[in-house]
């Protein structure tokens, strides 16, 4: 037994989540030249491929009053859903703008919180002086001690914050927030002006975390650069961004219909079984 499938195709999930797309069972009859898009058996069922997974769906012809359409209409006036490499693309872009909509609320929240700091600093600072005075009285009394030494630094830092430093945090804190949030909009909305400002917002940011890198080693920031690393490669190498590749002109925006719905050669549409003639 295989734990995954040798070929997993997302086309399939998207069907499972958002429904099949089959005109044909929304045609009161078809035509010989629908045979690609659906036919009708013997015995009153009809057979409707799906255009985005391509599994065929059995089903029965509306009747004419239901019917959205008297023949299925031609491909340009159907709306055609994506696949392959454009609904790839898609998906991915969607995984990318919920990332940066994290990222928008994490900013958000630590703006808020920087802002509350900034108004309370000065009752702030005056309790972490008095808690490091008596700190520093216990650890004098009783010895040297590791814990208390690395809380007494702590609460020493934070009695000598300077107002301008928690203000610069708040105010980059909530930039961010609006940069990230407008990013997560427009990649939902697969806007190319999104994929632009993720690039340079990205690429902008990746010096600052390979400096706390640097200072510190830890798997969330390994985490946060590979994935913030990997993003920025997509973007760039598979939406052709700066002109790599070709840029937009060489896009993968297209789907050739035509060679889909093209029967095979040498085949031909084999006729329905006769029914059988009633003897008296």
């Amino acid at each position: 037994m295989r734990l995954w499938p040798r070929h997993w195709h997302v086309e399939t999930m998207v069907c499972a989540t958002r429904g099949h797309v089959a005109p044909a069972l929304r045609a009161a009859r078809l035509r010989p030249a629908d045979r690609e898009l659906g036919f009708d058996t013997s015995d009153g069922r009809r057979m409707a491929r799906c255009l985005r997974c391509d599994a065929w769906i059995e089903g029965v012809a509306p009747a004419p009053d239901t019917a959205k359409w008297e023949t299925v209409p031609p491909l340009l006036e159907l709306d055609l859903p994506r696949r392959g490499e454009p609904l790839y693309d898609a998906i991915v872009l969607r995984l990318i703008a919920i990332d940066r909509a994290v990222h928008a609320v994490i900013f958000g929240l630590l703006a808020v919180a920087l802002f509350v700091i900034d108004t309370r600093l000065f009752d702030l600072q005056a309790f972490a002086r008095d808690a490091a005075e008596r700190l520093d009285g216990v650890a004098s009394n009783t010895g040297p001690h590791g814990s208390h030494d690395v809380l007494s630094t702590e609460l020493h830092r934070i009695a000598d914050l300077h107002r301008n430093t928690i203000t610069t945090l708040a105010v980059t804190a909530a930039i961010y927030c609006v940069i990230e949030g407008v990013e997560a909009v427009g990649l939902w909305w697969e806007r190319r002006w999104a994929e632009y400002l993720t690039a340079v917002a990205t690429a902008g940011f990746l010096p600052f975390e390979i400096h706390e890198l640097w200072v510190r080693v830890s798997v969330f920031r390994v985490g946060a650069l590979v994935v913030n690393l990997a993003i920025l490669v997509y973007l760039v190498y598979a939406k052709r961004l700066f002109g790599v590749r070709g840029g937009a002109k060489a896009l993968r925006g297209q789907i050739d219909w035509d060679a889909i719905l093209r029967p095979p050669e040498g085949s031909r549409p084999e006729p329905e079984p006769p029914h059988p003639t009633p003897t008296r």
